[in-house]
C-alpha cells in the first residue's frame, strides 16, 4: 500500500509537533525539554533559517531546520515509527539544496558518535571535522562535495 506523502515547509503551527517528534526520538536526546523552547524553531525557521516537515497521510512524521545565519544543521529527526524509510535522506536533501542555493559557505552539524546519525551524514558525503564541544562529532559539508554527490 502507497502513503500519501509530502514534504512542504513548516509553518507556526507545525512547532508542537516538532517538538513532540523530538522528545521521541531514541538517540541524541534533549535531557532538559526546556533547552529546546518554541522561540528557537521560531528563530531557526523563519528569522535565521528555514525548516521543512514531512508527512505522511497529513501527519508529521519528521522534520529538518537549517540555520542559515550559523551555517549549520539545527535538526533533522524523525519520529521512531518511520525511521529507515528514506524520510530522513529525503528532509536531507531538501534543506541542504536549499541551503546551498542560498549561499557556498560549508555548512556543518554535530551529532553524537557511534550513532546511527553519525553513520547516517558519512554515508550522506559530510567530512567529520573533529569535535563540536566535548561530547559530539563535528561534520561538514561543502558546496563542492554536495555538488558532486548529486551527481553521482
Amino acid at each position: 500500500m502507497i502513503l500519501d506523502s509530502n514534504i512542504r515547509e513548516a509553518t507556526l503551527l507545525d512547532f508542537p509537533k516538532l517538538m513532540e517528534i523530538r522528545m521521541a526520538v531514541k538517540e541524541n536526546t534533549l535531557s532538559n525539554p526546556a533547552l529546546i523552547p518554541e522561540d528557537d524553531y521560531v528563530k531557526f525557521c523563519f528569522t535565521q533559517g528555514k525548516g521543512w516537515v514531512y508527512e505522511v497521510e497529513s501527519v508529521i512524521v519528521g522534520f529538518s531546520i537549517v540555520d542559515l545565519l550559523g551555517n549549520n544543521i539545527w535538526a533533522l529527526f524523525m519520529d521512531p515509527q518511520f525511521e529507515k524509510k528514506g524520510i530522513g535522506k529525503k528532509l536531507h536533501d531538501t534543506m541542504i539544496n536549499w541551503y546551498f542555493k542560498q549561499t557556498k559557505t560549508t555548512v556543518w552539524l554535530g551529532t553524537e558518535p557511534h550513532s546511527r546519525a553519525a553513520d547516517f551524514y558519512r554515508k550522506s558525503g559530510w567530512t567529520e571535522v573533529g569535535l563540536n564541544g566535548k561530547d559530539e562529532i563535528k561534520f561538514e559539508m561543502t558546496a563542492e562535495n554536495w555538488n558532486r554527490s548529486k551527481s553521482k
